[in-house]
């Protein structure tokens, strides 16, 4: 018998679908993968040490249920050193493999502001053993993010402004179109490795200024047209 014929009876309950409030719905976007670009603007490679003029785009994945939509943070274990990165974030309704750039933004649902939160220590550490970065960066809950607004609200997101403020004080800044990889590009580098699909999610760069977070902290990122996100570290 196919197992899709089949009544399945799990032995251990199953966790809740992640999923992500869609902006002024009740409507939620379900998480299927959560992709990450590294480096993707020149200032920040630059400030990690890095000479983006000689590098190729490259991915590291997210834990899906690393998404966190209600707004906290709680600082993790095993770090002395947590650190903000401010991103678009492109929700996708469709998928496929080998995808040309010139045809990627009929796959995109819409668009959010997102924390690619990074244990700094665990990565660098990471890095100076040639290990994964798993630790640094899909810890639970690494991944917040405010309410995706669909693309036919926005149009395709080029440019404009990308901030974020630690209580109440710029941290970063910066414009989309300063992405070394625009959005269609990413979409196509990752479609190469990757079979894409309706429910991912894809990180693609932090602009300059990254720093460390501690307790307390407030955070609030800003993208142009799309909702705010708010969060708190606890």
């Amino acid at each position: 018998m196919n197992l899709r014929d089949r009544v399945l009876d799990f032995v251990v309950d199953l966790a809740p679908l992640p999923a992500v409030p869609v902006a002024g719905t009740r409507k939620t976007f379900p998480v299927r993968r959560l992709y990450c670009i590294g480096r993707n603007y020149a200032e920040h490679a630059r400030e990690m040490g890095h000479d983006p003029k000689h590098e190729k785009p490259f991915f590291f994945q997210k834990a899906p249920d690393s998404v966190v939509t209600d707004g906290v943070f709680p600082y993790p274990p095993a770090s002395a050193d947590v650190q903000h990165e401010i991103e678009l974030v492109v929700a996708l309704k469709a998928g496929g493999h080998n995808v040309p750039a010139a045809k990627a933004k009929d796959l995109i649902y819409g668009y959010a502001v997102g924390l690619d939160m990074t244990r700094r220590d665990l990565q660098a550490e990471a890095k100076k053993q040639g290990r994964p970065w798993e630790t640094a960066k899909a810890f639970d809950r690494a991944a917040p993010i405010g309410a995706i607004t669909p693309v036919e609200q926005t149009g395709l997101l080029l440019k404009g402004p990308i901030t974020l403020d630690v209580n109440g004080e710029r941290r970063q800044s910066g414009d989309l179109a300063d992405m070394i990889w625009p959005v269609a590009d990413v979409i196509a580098e990752l479609s190469q490795f990757f079979m894409l699909a309706p429910g991912d999610l894809i990180f693609t760069g932090t602009p300059s200024g990254v720093g460390a977070i501690k307790r307390g902290d407030k955070l609030h990122g800003e993208i142009v047209k799309l909702a705010p996100l708010d969060v708190t570290v606890t």
